[in-house]
């Protein structure tokens, strides 16, 4: 092994993929330790990083050639030492030129100051800010004209984000793929417009607004009109989740919805304002449609619009059934409530879909209307494998008896579900159909009475969410 040159010893080292198989090659020779943090490629740290600078130094030097980093300070308290500052983002930027994916959680000791330093890594592609609360506009700002390349960039929870400058650089440079921004207090829906020519290269946009702010936030009309008068090129745009939104008729993200022809994924939760045609149009364009989840507010829970009330019926889930053939995900649930809707979705309109569609997996939370005969109705649903039922409280024993029958149904999820008993899954006990069977917080579901109803199976009880 001696005479062999590095760039074989590298290309055997290269072939063991288990980083802890790796790490145990490396301890059989200086040399093979060398060659083998070579080779390493990432790393995740956290609280441990202790004195934090002089720690990622120590890192830094070790594995020279990272390209992803991790750092992670959930659980953080101040008797496990100062967190990094900037100077460890200067540190990364000076020691890691191959630096290509970059995610920083609970890093509250980072200013702005910090992010340019980054703007010197020429090779980052991806950033992920998660609680950066000392970050503003202008750091990010910087970051985006320093990385050319930025095609990632998520930001959670980073509250003092003001200047939307950044915003409209990204908009002018047509390379960004991946935005996702959570619970930044201060941007709204209407800043998206910022983003320009840039649509028509995202693949991917989350953007959720705080639930607690969404009716205390004043929104910019000019900028939604905009919305309206301007083309928004979204051909390309693949996965779309929006949560707590207020999506105005006709402006904004609703013109979204209905230009992206090539949609695999959807996720509307709690997004006040969306009506039928949205929906309608949205599956008409989207034949490529996949997975759809729609969590809608109660009759209840629009104070917005008690005088112009906004709800989604079948006819959105009939539009969905008659174009998205390759639908095999769907995901319906109301809000929590004393008083959960009754003039949304039917049994109905949830038939239509697994009659017409290649339904692998079906979840449905506080759906009222779903009951035994639905359960019927799944057992002539030919694909699909995992049911998950949570709230539904017009199911009994009758129709869960029906969940052996679902010929190709291998994972049960059931939740807080009121009217099902041991006895509903007596016909599944020894049959070993199941291959997983989870039951939380069912009050008339014991332990014993789910064991050996499935290969595997996980039960939890609590039940204080009744009181």
């Amino acid at each position: 092994m001696d005479n062999l040159p590095d760039e074989l010893l590298l290309d055997i080292l290269g072939r063991i993929k288990r980083t802890t198989d790796r790490s145990s090659v490396s301890l059989t020779c200086k040399r093979f330790h060398k060659l083998a943090n070579g080779l390493r490629t990432s790393i995740r740290v956290g609280c441990g990083l202790h004195p934090a600078s002089d720690a990622l130094t120590a890192l830094c030097n070790r594995f020279c050639n990272l390209e992803k980093v991790e750092i992670i300070y959930s659980g953080w308290m101040s008797k496990l030492g100062k967190q990094l500052d900037d100077h460890g983002l200067l540190i990364l930027s000076s020691h890691c030129p191959s630096l290509k994916d970059l995610v920083l959680s609970y890093c509250t000791f980072i200013t702005d100051a910090g992010l340019s330093y980054l703007a010197s890594c020429s090779k980052l592609a991806s950033l992920k800010l998660n609680f950066a609360p000392r970050i503003t506009g202008c750091g990010i700002l910087s970051l985006v004209v320093g990385c050319k390349g930025l095609i990632v960039l998520h930001l959670i929870r980073c509250l003092n984000v003001s200047s939307m400058e950044w915003l409209e650089y990204l908009g002018n440079h047509e390379i960004l793929e991946d935005l996702c921004i959570k619970n930044c207090r201060v941007i709204g829906e209407g800043d998206l417009i910022k983003l320009g020519s840039t649509w028509r290269k995202l693949k991917r946009l989350q953007f959720e607004v705080d639930a607690n702010y969404r009716y205390m936030k004043l929104y910019d009309r000019l900028a939604v009109d905009r919305w309206q008068k301007q083309w928004i090129p979204c051909e390309n745009m693949l996965e779309l989740s929006l949560v707590n939104c207020v999506i105005s008729p006709g402006r904004g993200l609703a013109c979204v919805i209905g230009k992206c022809k090539n949609l695999e994924k959807i996720h509307l939760d709690m997004c006040v304002g969306v009506r039928d045609c949205d929906i309608v149009c949205l599956a008409q364009k989207s034949s490529n449609l996949r997975s759809i989840s729609l969590r809608v507010p109660s009759d209840f829970s629009l104070p917005l619009l008690q005088n112009n009330p906004l709800r989604l019926t079948d006819e959105s889930l009939k539009a969905v059934a008659q174009n998205c053939s390759l639908l095999d995900t769907v995901r319906l649930s109301f809000s929590d409530g004393e008083f959960p809707s009754f003039s949304s979705f039917t049994l109905n309109g949830i038939l239509m879909l697994i009659q017409m569609c290649p339904i692998r997996e079906l979840a449905l939370d506080h759906v009222y209307s779903f009951n035994d005969v639905g359960m019927q109705a799944l057992c002539s649903a030919q694909y699909l494998q995992i049911l998950e039922l949570v709230r539904c409280q017009e199911i009994t024993d009758e129709g869960l008896q029906l969940a052996g029958q679902i010929p190709q149904l291998c994972i049960l999820r059931l939740r807080k579900c009121l009217g099902v008993t041991d006895d509903g899954l007596k016909p599944l006990v020894g049959s070993y159909k199941l291959e997983l069977l989870v039951v939380e917080d069912c009050p008339q579901i014991s332990e014993r009475g789910v064991q050996g109803a499935a290969k595997s199976v996980s039960f939890k009880q609590d039940l204080s969410w009744m009181y």
